[in-house]
């Protein structure tokens, strides 16, 4: 028997459709529900502080929709959509959705999906255990899977910021705030207002500037100690 437990939320702006899903959670053995909203914006706020592995998204919600919620998360959980148009299908994959399922939901169809969010959360798994911890972030269109020891900073650039890896770099909507929160604290710090720095990446450093090989970043005197 799979032990995983997939901590779990469910965002749906009909209280009967959240109860007809709630249910089902509370009937697998490898769910966990920690939270069930009505809105993406009450689930934005309440992902920050809080690990889920699972939700189960609506798309049509007033002011923000299921995409708008993805598209202001950094670090995403595995995704089933749940929604009563089949419309929308072919975009959810372009948000790497583990599956898409249309209400009312068949009890069948609601076990494959989690049998493939399983399956989805034990890859993850391997593959953080392979390579470490990873983000995706949104550039160029794209969404961009960036390996945290292989970043080397992040550098503001007015409305944007740009990532610099060990072999390429990436230039992302976003403030250096966000990433700032995001980010490990114990492996990222920010040096300056425009630089946060990985510590193990870091060669050198005095009271003004900090060595990445031969890129130098300054070091702001409140940050020195």
């Amino acid at each position: 028997m799979n032990n995983t437990i997939l901590n779990c939320y469910v965002v749906d702006d009909s209280s009967i459709q959240r109860l007809a899903i709630v249910k089902m959670i509370e009937n697998h053995p490898n769910l966990k529900l920690i939270g069930e909203f009505s809105n993406a914006i009450e689930t934005k706020a309440a992902i920050k502080d809080q690990k889920v592995d699972l939700i189960f998204l609506d798309v049509e919600m007033p002011i923000l929709t299921g995409f708008d919620l993805l598209d202001d998360i950094t670090e995403k959980p595995g995704v089933i959509f749940v929604t009563g148009q089949t419309k929308y299908a072919f975009k959810a994959f372009d948000y790497a959705a583990i599956d898409y399922l249309q209400k009312p939901i068949k009890k069948d169809r609601f076990l494959y999906a989690v049998e493939r969010a399983l399956l989805a959360h034990k890859l993850r798994t391997e593959m953080i255990e392979d390579r470490g911890e990873f983000i995706f972030v949104k550039s160029n269109l794209k969404k961009r899977k960036v390996y945290l020891k292989e970043l080397k900073y992040i550098q503001a650039l007015g409305d944007y910021v740009k990532l610099i890896t060990e072999d390429d770099s990436l230039v992302v909507l976003s403030t250096m705030k966000s990433f700032e929160n995001d980010l490990p604290s114990e492996e990222f710090l920010r040096i300056h207002k425009s630089y946060i720095v990985n510590l193990r990446k870091i060669e050198k450093f005095n009271s003004k500037a900090v060595e990445l090989g031969s890129e130098v970043l300054p070091l702001s005197r409140n940050r020195k100690s």
